[in-house]
C-alpha cells in the first residue's frame, strides 16, 4: 500500500508540484500510504527498501522520459514505476497512454496492471572520477567505465548536440534564478537548433553489431552521419523512425543515415513522418541486434544522448537488457509495441 511520488522540479514546461500534491491527496483518500519526495537519493533508498519488503505499490515519477530513465537507473530490477507526465516529449506516457490528470492516474494506480519491458544499456568511458554521479546501474563499474540504462532511445550526432545545448541553457537558467527556472518547452529548442546548424560538423560514425550466438562484431555502417538505437518506436514528438521496434522482443533497433547536412535531416524527418517512408531511402539503414559498438575517428569529441538527456561521449557499447523495466499501466493497454 506504499506509493512514492518523485517530483523532478526541472521537468516540463511549468512546475508540476500542484498536480503532484493533488495526486498525493487522491491516493491518501484511497487508503494508500503515499509520500511526495524531491531528493533522488531518498527516493531510491525508500523505493528499493519498500520493494524488497513487498510493500511498494508503485514509484510515480512526475516528469518525462528522462525522469523515468533516472528512476530505473536508481532502483533495483522489478521495482514498479509509472509516470504522471510532466516532461516535454513524454514518449513513454504517450506510448502506453498514461493519463496526465491526477484523478485518472490515481484510479490506474489502484486498479492497473504491471508489464515488463526491456531496457537498453550503454557502457562508456568514465570522465567523472569523483563517483558523484554513481547509480544502481553502474555500481559495479570499474574505475574507467560507466553504465547507464535507457528506456526509449539512444542517439549521437546532430540531435545529441542539440540536447546538450538545451541542457546547458536550462542549467544556466536554473542557476541564475530565471523566472521559468529549468522548465522547458519545444520552443526552448529553437536557439540550440540554430546554434547546432551553424557549428555542427557531420563526422562519420562507425556502427558495429554483434552477431547472434557469436563474439564477432560486423560493421553495419562506417559512414553514418546520424545514428539512433531504439528500444521503443518513438522519437521527438512521436516520429516513427523505428517502426518495427518493440519494447519486449529482446532486440534493439538501429536507424542510420548517411546524409551530412541539415537539409538531409529535414528530408529524413518528412519521409519518417509519412508512414516511415525513410526506410526506403538509399542513404538509410534499419535493422536489429542485441548489442552494438559505436565509435568515431580518433580526436573527434561526439556526445550522445539517452531518452532526451545528455549522457556521455563516444565510443560506447550498447546492449539490450531483457525484462529490466516494470511499468504500471491501465488494464486497457493490450499491446507493448
Amino acid at each position: 500500500m506504499k506509493v512514492i511520488i518523485s517530483v523532478n522540479p526541472k521537468a516540463g514546461r511549468c512546475s508540476s508540484f500542484l498536480r503532484a500534491e493533488e495526486l498525493l491527496g487522491r491516493l491518501t483518500a484511497k487508503g494508500f500510504q503515499a509520500e511526495l519526495l524531491t531528493d533522488l537519493d531518498e527516493v531510491s533508498v525508500k523505493a528499493n527498501q519498500f520493494f524488497a519488503e513487498g510493500q511498494l505499490r508503485v514509484l510515480v515519477g512526475v516528469g518525462g522520459d528522462g525522469t523515468a530513465a533516472t528512476l530505473v537507473n536508481r532502483t533495483t530490477k522489478g521495482t514498479p514505476i509509472t509516470l504522471l507526465p510532466a516532461g516535454t516529449a513524454n514518449l513513454i506516457s504517450k506510448h502506453f497512454k498514461l493519463d496526465n490528470t491526477p484523478a485518472k492516474l490515481a484510479d490506474m494506480i489502484e486498479n492497473g496492471k504491471l508489464i515488463t519491458l526491456d531496457a537498453g544499456k550503454v557502457t562508456f568511458a568514465n570522465t567523472d572520477k569523483s563517483g558523484a554521479n554513481k547509480t544502481i546501474a553502474d555500481e559495479n563499474r570499474d574505475a574507467n567505465k560507466i553504465e547507464r540504462l535507457f528506456l526509449v532511445m539512444m542517439s549521437c550526432g546532430f540531435d545529441a548536440d542539440i540536447v546538450n545545448g538545451v541542457h546547458s541553457q536550462r542549467e544556466k537558467r536554473y542557476r541564475t534564478g530565471h523566472k521559468k527556472g529549468a522548465h522547458i518547452s519545444y520552443l526552448s529548442y529553437i536557439k540550440p537548433i540554430l546554434s547546432s546548424i551553424c557549428k555542427y560538423r557531420y563526422n562519420k560514425i562507425k556502427v558495429e553489431q554483434l552477431l547472434d550466438n557469436s563474439n564477432e562484431y560486423v560493421t553495419v555502417d562506417d559512414k553514418a552521419k546520424w545514428a539512433f538505437i531504439f528500444n521503443l518506436n518513438r522519437y521527438g514528438w512521436g516520429l516513427p523512425l523505428a517502426p518495427f521496434a518493440k519494447g519486449d522482443d529482446g532486440k534493439l533497433d538501429h536507424v542510420l543515415f548517411r546524409g551530412g547536412s541539415i537539409f538531409c535531416g529535414a528530408v529524413y524527418t518528412v519521409f519518417g513522418q509519412c508512414f516511415s517512408l525513410h526506410r526506403f531511402l538509399p542513404t538509410a539503414k534499419l535493422g536489429q541486434a542485441a548489442k552494438y559498438r559505436i565509435t568515431v575517428a580518433s580526436g573527434v569529441n561526439m556526445p550522445f544522448q539517452l531518452d532526451g538527456d545528455p549522457a556521455g561521449i563516444l565510443p560506447a557499447e550498447v546492449e539490450i537488457i531483457k525484462d529490466r523495466f516494470t511499468l504500471l499501466v491501465s488494464n486497457n493497454v493490450k499491446r507493448i509495441n
